[in-house]
């Protein structure tokens, strides 16, 4: 094994076991015996690492190896279930590790694991086809959700930051954890579905007796794929709670351009745009709008222009 002298050194030798704890497993869950360049892992593991009494250097590193991989794809799976769900298990695991290859974590938190995956999935096609438009629309609506959980947050808007303010100069903003998402099928209600299917296999595993095992599982349905439809939602929480929440098209557009920077008077303007030919009281509409988003702490000032 050969010393390290000096900080580049032990900056080699860092990159050295980080490339190694990133290699995939192999198919029965083991370390890989081969590099990219077809040498000896465990050549290149006694390198650095020492035996013991009762493990080669490779089988020490492969511990790491392992529990890496493990972590990371129990954070994969905990974070995705509806992605899981229309893929199923073998699928979802192959393109996990693929993207995790790709996209090793980089974060000191395992929260951000999934923050490059619909880029991953627009790059790579090949992972969830047939059904790439489905997977796209429920991954970005997860992904929302992990953002809408523990993202930050500001000072909700009050009177005194609008009072006087024409609608020409007024800018606001949204919150920082609020995801404003254009889907392409009803990925809110597939998920309730997804959910509350885990709630029942969970019941019904803690409930298992020798008489009852069969009958829980036979009461286990399988879900069917969400339904093709446009769905305008926000994603987001209150009282620490996340929530989601279907929005009307001309309130999404209003919305949308807030956090493209509009004034008050643009936004409105794009949500009026949006339904040209509908005969509403505008002025009592939006004004309900932004009843209930205060009332969410969705709306946050913005410097006046």
């Amino acid at each position: 094994m050969n010393a390290v002298r000096s900080r580049s050194e032990l900056k080699a030798l860092q990159r050295q076991m980080v490339a190694i704890l990133f290699r995939p497993l192999t198919v029965r869950w083991k370390m890989q015996k081969r590099t990219d360049d077809g040498g000896s892992m465990q050549k290149l593991a006694a390198d650095f690492i020492k035996p013991n009494d009762r493990l080669t250097p490779f089988e020490r590193v492969e511990i790491y190896n392992r529990c890496y991989w493990f972590r990371i794809l129990d954070c994969f799976y905990d974070d995705y279930p509806g992605l899981l769900a229309i893929l199923g298990n073998r699928k979802f695991l192959k393109l996990a590790t693929a993207y995790l290859e790709r996209y090793p974590s980089e974060s000191f938190t395992l929260r951000n694991l999934g923050s490059r995956l619909e880029r991953f999935l627009l790059e790579e096609p090949q992972w969830t086809a047939p059904r790439q438009e489905m997977a796209l629309d429920i991954a970005r609506f997860e992904w929302a959700q992990i953002v809408a959980f523990d993202g930050p947050s500001e000072t909700p808007i009050s009177a005194d930051d609008i009072l006087d303010v024409p609608p020409e100069r007024l800018r606001l903003r949204l919150q920082p954890y609020l995801s404003l998402l254009e889907v392409h099928h009803a990925v809110d209600d597939f998920l309730v579905a997804v959910k509350k299917r885990e709630t029942d296999i969970l019941r019904g595993e803690a409930s298992h007796t020798v008489d009852s095992a069969p009958k829980v599982q036979a009461s286990v349905r399988r879900i069917q794929f969400p339904k093709r439809e446009n769905v305008h939602l926000a994603v987001h929480r209150h009282d620490n709670m996340l929530y989601y929440k279907r929005l009307e098209s001309a309130a999404f557009a209003l919305l949308m351009a807030l956090r493209r920077g509009a004034s008050l008077d643009e936004a409105c303007q794009a949500a009026i745009e949006k339904e040209p030919n509908r005969e509403t009281n505008w002025p009592e509409r939006i004004r309900d709008w932004f009843a209930n988003w205060s009332s969410l702490g969705w709306i946050v000032p913005a410097c006046r222009k």
